[in-house]
């Protein structure tokens, strides 16, 4: 979204970087299941209204993962236990 808004500059179109990404990284692209999908509609209050951050919690939740980020919204969620965080 960021790239498409002209406010991450970047020499490579976003699905290349991406691409280019994961296989540098040999990381595994998982997609989202329709439960996830649901469950992200469906999480413990109090939760901010970003669909992506909230689609992030639910796989992590769905999964048994640990999020690690700078966002404070995600931390504080964490900190209710709702979801596994690990500040970076």
């Amino acid at each position: 979204m960021l790239a498409s808004k002209n406010r991450l500059a970047s020499t490579r179109h976003p699905l290349r970087w991406f691409k280019d990404a994961v296989g540098q990284f040999g990381a595994d692209v998982e997609e989202v299941s329709p439960d996830v999908l649901v469950a992200s509609s469906f999480l413990p209050a109090p939760i901010h209204n970003d669909p992506m951050d909230r689609i992030l919690i639910a796989t992590a939740r769905e999964r048994d993962l640990t999020i690690v980020t700078r966002d404070r919204a995600i931390l504080s969620y964490g900190a209710l236990g709702h979801v596994k965080t690990l500040p970076c």
